[in-house]
């Protein structure tokens, strides 16, 4: 348990509370590592949360289901699944928080961090689904299970 320990110490002393200076605020490299990661996904996807904006109004509208097809959760129902479990107290009052101290600039920068973000999402959803693992009990009829998620693509 020793390295463990070490290796939350190391990480929590150098990238998240360790940053660059500007303007007499420090920047953690955290927030560095994370933007930089939404910045490389955002060029290297070809700006997929622009591009595919359209698209993913049109799922979540409803325009893609089909009412014959097997499954007990339809497209919106996930998605406002998914909103409630990532959109909690703690963000609405943080954001308003950020918006009663930092004003306006405040929220340019989260609009500016949610739409890297969505690359980061994208990519990580895309990787779900793809090493989820699907297990039918019949198989003539869509019966069974599906997992997925970090700990099946990590894997």
């Amino acid at each position: 348990m020793g390295f463990f320990e070490w290796l939350s110490e190391f990480g929590n002393r150098y990238i998240a509370e360790m940053g660059i200076t500007v303007g007499g605020e420090t920047i953690p490299y955290m927030v560095i590592l994370l933007l930089g990661t939404g910045v490389f996904l955002t060029l290297r996807l070809g700006f997929i949360q622009i591009r595919r904006l359209g698209h993913g109004f049109k799922v979540t509208s409803g325009v893609y289901d089909d009412p014959d097809e097997p499954g007990d959760v339809s497209h919106f129902q996930a998605l406002t699944t998914a909103l409630s479990a990532t959109v909690g107290i703690g963000n609405i009052a943080g954001v308003a928080i950020a918006i009663h101290w930092g004003g306006p600039g405040a929220l340019f920068w989260m609009w500016v961090t949610a739409g890297l973000g969505m690359a980061t999402k994208f990519t990580e959803v895309t990787l779900a689904q793809k090493y989820r693992d699907v297990e039918q009990t019949h198989g003539h009829k869509w019966e069974g299970t599906v997992s997925g998620g970090p700990m099946y693509y990590i894997e």
